[in-house]
């Protein structure tokens, strides 16, 4: 994304480094720019990259993901790259969309969260509600990569959200 919450969690966290990962070339642009405004480019890394793609050199101390999954094409291969790319112990925070029961669920969600959006991004929102995960799904995925001590919860109607530590 354009590296928002990148920048916030520098601004409470001063002695970390954070490096964000985005397969778009503009919104990796627009982070640079965010983190250059904000004097904070030496200490934010922006990769224009899949994260299911992702090798490290050195594993990461924490992984933190919003709305990725519902954007990949397997999610297991993005559970693999959270498994594999942090060290032991290390937290993970991934939140992103639920897909509800029907489409006309989905209709509702649009209509209550997004009715005053322009029409293309009220659709982008429908369909990415419908391209989402389920708690159930989400939950069997962990499960199949051996990550089931992740906890899943659904903080709102919209959303699921696995945290905990990967050892």
């Amino acid at each position: 994304g354009p590296g928002d919450i990148p920048l916030r969690l520098i601004r409470q966290r001063p002695a970390c480094r954070i490096t964000g990962i985005d397969a778009s070339a503009p919104m990796i642009d627009w982070a640079k720019r965010m983190a250059q405004e904000a004097g904070q480019q030496d200490r934010l890394t922006f990769l224009c990259q899949k994260f299911q793609d992702l090798s490290l050199d050195v594993p990461a101390d924490a992984v933190i993901s919003n709305s990725l999954v519902h954007h990949v094409p397997n999610p297991l291969r993005f559970w693999y790259a959270v498994k594999t790319s942090l060290k032991s112990g290390g937290p993970v925070l991934v939140m992103d969309l639920m897909r509800p029961e029907s489409e006309e669920a989905a209709r509702n969600l649009v209509e209550r969260y997004a009715s005053d959006a322009p029409a293309r991004l009220r659709q982008d929102f429908f369909n990415s509600l419908l391209a989402a995960f389920t708690e159930d799904e989400v939950a069997a995925q962990l499960a199949e990569l051996n990550l089931s001590r992740l906890m899943v919860d659904v903080p709102d109607d919209r959303h699921w959200v696995v945290y905990g530590r990967v050892y």
